[in-house]
C-alpha cells in the first residue's frame, strides 16, 4: 500500500456525538478529521461542528460543507470542489481531501457503489493496472471504529464529489 496521510480516526457513532446526529454525522466527522490534521485540538466538539456546518438528518449538502467550512476557517483558506486530478495533487502535497458519495442527489439511484450516501476523508491513492484506488477513512459504524479502506474510483466516479481544503 502506498503511504497515506495520517488522520485522527473518528467514528460518527462515538458516544460523544449526540445520538440523533450519529446517522448523519459523516460530513462533520470528515471535516473534523481534516481540520484536526491542519489545526490539532482546535475543533473537538463534533456536535458544534455538526451545527456550524449545517448538518441535517438526511446529511450534509456539499454547498453547505464548502460555504460553512470557509466561514469557519477564514480568508486564509481555500475550500472548494476539485477534480480527481486535483485530488491527486492535494494528496501528493500532503493534504487530505473530503469526498462525498451521493447516488440520491446525482440521480444515479440504480447503480451499485461503495456507499449510497456518505462523506469520507481521502488520505491516499494508488494507480495500478490502469485503475485508480482511493484510500479513505470510513468514519466507522455502529460498534465499529473508523477504518482505512481501499476503494476503486471508476465504479464510484459518477457519484463522487471531492472538496479540497488548503491554506492559501
Amino acid at each position: 500500500m502506498k503511504k497515506t496521510i495520517p488522520l485522527k480516526k473518528k467514528s460518527q457513532y462515538d458516544q460523544d456525538i449526540k445520538k440523533r446526529y450519529r446517522n448523519s454525522a459523516c460530513g462533520p466527522v470528515t471535516a473534523y478529521a481534516i481540520l484536526d490534521y491542519f489545526r490539532p485540538n482546535q475543533f473537538h466538539n463534533i456536535n458544534q461542528l455538526y451545527q456550524a456546518l449545517g448538518g441535517t438528518p438526511i446529511g450534509l449538502f456539499t454547498y453547505r460543507f464548502i460555504r460553512n467550512l470557509k466561514k469557519l476557517l477564514g480568508d486564509d483558506w481555500i475550500v472548494e470542489k476539485c477534480s480527481v486530478e486535483k485530488l491527486k495533487q492535494q494528496i501528493d502535497r500532503g493534504n487530505p481531501v473530503a469526498a462525498k458519495f451521493d447516488k440520491w442527489f446525482t440521480w444515479n439511484w440504480r447503480g451499485r457503489y461503495s456507499y449510497d450516501y456518505h462523506w469520507v476523508s481521502v488520505v491516499g491513492y494508488e494507480e495500478k493496472e490502469n485503475e485508480l484506488w482511493l484510500f479513505i477513512h470510513d468514519n466507522g459504524g455502529r460498534n465499529q471504529p473508523s477504518q482505512l479502506q481501499t476503494l476503486p474510483y471508476k465504479p464510484n466516479a459518477e457519484i463522487l464529489t471531492f472538496v479540497k481544503v488548503e491554506r492559501k
